[in-house]
């Protein structure tokens, strides 16, 4: 069994750290937020006091951040990962980050000497729970390899998917087609309603037709369907609008800069900013419904209340 320091004990952090621990390993954790390290702490993790208290002598160390700048001040900064880590560390990134910081991360690492490699995930909280996401794993083969080793016990699939950034690349691409499906899952639950369907009836049309998707199966905005959806706790968060709009930003940054028409995930993207701008970014995001069934106005004035870290300079996710 393995030592494990690992940054960053949010919503996805924190049971990731849990399964580890369930699997014999030793974690060490660290966290900005008390609360995050206690609710670690409880599930067996040893609370660390700084960032290089959570590395030193790890064989392994794990982050799992909000965004890239984050990631960049974690590993680069003063009293960071790159300083404070043995030489030769295998270290691994499962946050979701922008493409130019995960090739920033990934040229320090070899710089100074250390394995990396970017792992973000899917899956979502349940799935972090549950000990079943799917990583996608980009680096170079002998360092994915042992970094899958670490990973099995959070995961139901590890995928490898080539040379190091493809990892981020892969993750980018994936959500931003879960966004697309979503908004056409939403649209087309609407219309049904509109045109007489029972819901349940034309659920049951789409999921075993061509209309479907994770989306559909999983996140169906339209309560009394699935119980998996959001919908069915007035569109409490398992999935923020907020966090939904960063990601796919990150996939329409990555098709500005490779030339890359995006004419359907822009509109998506501002489908999210508009729920955004209406006080609805601590929703699920599945909350995009409201957009074609009128329902928005209803209920803007009292968003709920947010379990996903805000975007701070924060080690934590």
């Amino acid at each position: 069994m393995a030592t494990i320091g690992w940054i960053g004990l949010g919503n996805m952090g924190g049971p990731m750290t849990a399964n580890l621990v369930k699997a014999g390993h030793a974690v060490r954790g660290f966290d900005l937020s008390p609360a995050a390290l206690t609710a670690a702490a409880a599930s067996g993790l040893t609370p660390a006091t700084s960032i290089a208290d959570a590395v030193a002598g790890a064989d392994v160390v794990f982050t799992m951040l909000p965004r890239g700048e984050h990631a960049l001040a974690v590993y680069l900064g003063e009293g960071g990962v790159l300083e404070s880590a043995a030489p030769g560390t295998l270290l691994v990134d499962s946050s979701t980050i922008d493409m130019d910081s995960a090739r920033k991360l990934h040229d320090a690492a070899a710089e100074a000497g250390f394995r990396f490699v970017d792992a973000p995930v899917s899956g979502g909280i349940s799935g972090a729970e549950a000990g079943t996401l799917t990583f996608m794993i980009g680096g170079d083969p002998a360092s994915v390899a042992a970094a899958s080793v670490f990973i099995e016990p959070m995961s139901a699939n590890i995928i490898p998917t080539g040379a190091a950034t493809t990892g981020q690349a892969a993750k980018i691409c994936n959500n931003l087609m879960l966004f697309i499906n979503l908004a056409g899952a939403a649209e087309g639950a609407v219309l049904a309603d509109r045109l007489g369907l029972d819901k349940q009836v034309f659920w049951d049309i789409a999921s075993v037709s061509s209309g479907d998707s994770w989306a559909l199966r999983t996140w169906y905005p339209v309560a009394g369907v699935v119980p998996s959806s959001a919908a069915n706790r007035d569109f409490a968060p398992t999935f923020t609008a907020e966090l939904a709009n960063k990601d796919i930003n990150l996939a329409v940054a990555a098709a500005n800069a490779t030339n890359t028409p995006l004419e359907i995930g822009e509109h998506v993207q501002q489908l999210m900013q508009r729920l955004i701008d209406a006080g609805e970014g601590a929703r699920d995001c599945s909350a995009i419904v409201k957009l074609v069934d009128g329902t928005l106005g209803e209920t803007a004035a009292s968003p709920a209340a947010a379990t996903d870290p805000a975007p701070t300079p924060a080690p934590h996710a």
